[in-house]
């Protein structure tokens, strides 16, 4: 059984950092490692990251790769390998990617976005097994999102579907990143949320989060509102509320738009967990047309942080 077992390198690329794995056709990891991806030094320092993260698990398995696959955020056009756009990246435009590291490393390399990638993770491997079709929403330094319908990802006319952090939710809303206003990243991305909640603690002197943070508003973190709302602190369970009734409130677009009723919300920020969860479920509810509302499931990614790179690493299962 074992010598009928494939394997390939899954490549992570987020704003923060850079999360890579060797890992089986079953979704087994054998190993893994993560480095800083310096996204604010520009694409040439990014690029060296993601060179010294591959040789790094090269070294450490010796064992026989079917290829390279890369989660990247941003528009990605497959045939070219190219990486356009991606908005928590400083200085990029169009950047080949997928020719430079497989000429660096002479591994066939795929390349896909980073949400898409998480959602064929959670198809292949985690919580949308069951299901023929889901959207997969991404919650961490951006909010990104992957539609599985008919058992395939859907990436629309050139490769940009499923963008749902920049579905605004009030069109005088604060500018986003990508230049639009009112994007659902720019209210609950993990950097807007940072801001938000440190300029509104004060009017909120007695929140728990402050004391967690020894008064120091700008230390704020999604760990930190997390604790803080298990500690009983009525305004860190107020951020989480919001948080989900402007997710579910875009949520309830998407599927009425698209008649898909099954999300599976992972990333960091997911972490708020069940408060999240039920708030984001309820106001879909709420609001989705008639029919919809009693199929409508909200539920938490297996993969956790392991989604993109297992969904990366099926890149190059799926190409054999």
């Amino acid at each position: 059984m074992a010598e009928k077992l494939k394997y390939a390198l899954g490549v992570d690329l987020g704003g923060t950092s850079i999360k890579l794995g060797i890992l089986s056709n079953l979704g087994e990891i054998l190993t893994k490692y993560s480095l800083p991806s310096n996204a604010e030094l520009g694409p040439d320092e990014v690029i060296r990251q993601i060179k010294k993260g591959i040789r790094h698990i090269l070294s450490q398995k010796k064992i026989k790769i079917r290829g390279i696959g890369i989660g990247a955020p941003g528009v990605i056009n497959i045939e070219k390998g190219t990486v356009e756009y991606p908005p928590n990246f400083p200085g990029w435009g169009k950047v080949k990617l997928g020719k430079i590291i497989q000429k660096e490393f002479n591994f066939k390399t795929f390349i896909e976005n980073d949400a898409n990638a998480a959602a064929i993770g959670e198809y292949m491997f985690g919580a949308g097994k069951k299901y023929n079709s889901f959207i997969m929403i991404t919650l961490g330094t951006g909010v990104g999102g992957g539609i599985i319908f008919n058992k395939k990802i859907f990436r629309g006319e050139f490769g940009a579907a499923g963008e749902l952090g920049h579905m605004s939710i009030d069109y005088k809303g604060p500018k986003c990143k990508c230049g639009s206003f009112g994007c659902i990243e720019a209210f609950i991305g993990n950097n807007y949320l940072k801001q938000i909640v440190s300029s509104e603690l004060k009017v909120h002197p007695d929140s728990k989060i402050l004391e967690l943070v020894n008064n120091e508003a700008g230390h704020v973190t999604p760990r930190i509102i997390q604790e803080a709302m298990e500690q009983g602190d009525k305004y860190a369970k107020s951020v989480v509320d919001n948080m989900g009734t402007q997710l579910g409130a875009v949520l309830t677009s998407v599927s009425n738009l698209l008649d898909i009723s099954t999300f599976i919300i992972g990333g960091g920020v997911a972490g708020f967990g069940k408060p999240l969860f039920n708030k984001v479920q309820q106001t879909i509810v709420e609001r989705v047309f008639i029919p919809t509302k009693k199929r409508v499931k909200v539920l938490p990614a297996k993969l956790k942080n392991d989604a993109g790179i297992k969904g990366a690493s099926a890149l190059v299962f799926h190409h054999k």
